[in-house]
């Protein structure tokens, strides 16, 4: 309940976060602050509408046609595995791919009802959610002019006294803030080159399974296998093994190294030091949990513990020394 309330708030807050790094850009290269601040909030509100008024709609319609098509996509898919102990009767059983398709058709079946049903179920919170795209906009205009004043009083209910609290904040704000403006800039560059892909080939629901392999790039390593399943899928369906089905795969495959080979190196440069293992370890155990809010701040959170365990030592020595 009260997180509920409180979503327009926490959303501003992290906005206005995000917000603050292009501003503090432009004061490095000379430009008032009034200026910086009116530039940047432009710059937002004309996201907001464009992901607003253009791509959650359609998103939302691929969507529901994708739900809509979901038993032709069963069939298509079970007549697929259903060849599958004939042409390798050496690895598959029939009993082994039959148990896997009722398996399969009851989760994606339950997917595509669970959308439809939210679909219907969703109209009476429609002024709720209209409320909430208003006032987004409006407190992040407020957070971001009138931050220094909300950054004193929230001092105000912290110690005085407080060495520890400031070094963890000092590491944890230049790591966290480089890190989540990377994986934005990374999720829009990921994202519209999958769309870009997407549309040259002519797959079907290209700006859904864009918007998935964008946001894929939240998580690290497990989120880009994860949405390769889907992406196959979609193009055997419609293509089935051949050519165009080779080509797209092919392409999705490049995009992936040109993430993790260039794009990464480049945009985390000065983001925070986590070992690939500590990354995986840390989806793993906040995502178990906290269960999909964990995998989302799995990162952020890592970021926050190895804070603590830099900053912890520096604190007993100085007991130590006192």
């Amino acid at each position: 309940m009260l997180g509920g309330v409180l979503a327009p708030l926490i959303a501003a807050v992290i906005i206005a976060y995000l917000m603050q790094g292009l501003v503090n850009l432009l004061l490095r290269y000379g430009v008032s602050e009034r200026v910086a601040f009116l530039a940047v909030y432009t710059l937002f509100i004309g996201l907001f509408l464009v992901l607003l008024l253009y791509l959650m709609p359609r998103a939302w319609n691929q969507l529901r046609r994708l739900a809509n098509e979901i038993p032709n996509l069963l069939t298509d898919w079970q007549t697929a595995l259903m060849a599958l102990p004939e042409n390798y009767p050496s690895l598959f059983s029939e009993a082994q791919v039959q148990a896997f398709i009722d398996g399969l058709g009851g989760e994606i079946g339950g997917f595509g009802q669970t959308i439809l049903e939210y679909s219907l179920a969703s109209l009476p919170s429609v002024f709720g959610w209209m409320i909430f795209l208003v006032l987004v906009p409006i407190l992040v205009f407020f957070v971001m002019k009138d931050k220094d004043d909300l950054v004193l009083w929230v001092g105000n209910f912290l110690p005085r006294n407080r060495p520890l609290m400031s070094r963890i904040w000092k590491e944890m704000d230049g790591q966290l803030s480089n890190y989540i403006r990377g994986k934005v800039v990374e999720i829009f560059l990921v994202g519209g080159a999958a769309y870009i892909l997407f549309v040259i080939m002519g797959i079907n629901y290209a700006l859904l399974l864009s918007v998935l392999v964008g946001m894929s790039v939240i998580v690290p390593y497990i989120g880009a296998t994860a949405v390769t399943l889907p992406v196959m899928a979609v193009a055997y369906v419609q293509w089935g093994i051949g050519g165009e089905f080779y080509t797209i795969l092919f392409g999705y495959l490049i995009l992936q190294i040109v993430d993790g080979n260039v794009l990464v190196p480049v945009i985390f440069s000065e983001a925070n030091d986590l070992h690939p293992v500590a990354i995986i370890a840390a989806v793993l155990v906040f995502g178990g949990i906290w269960g999909m809010a964990g995998v989302f701040f799995a990162i952020p959170l890592a970021t926050f513990v190895k804070a603590i365990v830099n900053a912890w030592p520096s604190r007993m020595q100085a007991k130590a020394d006192a």
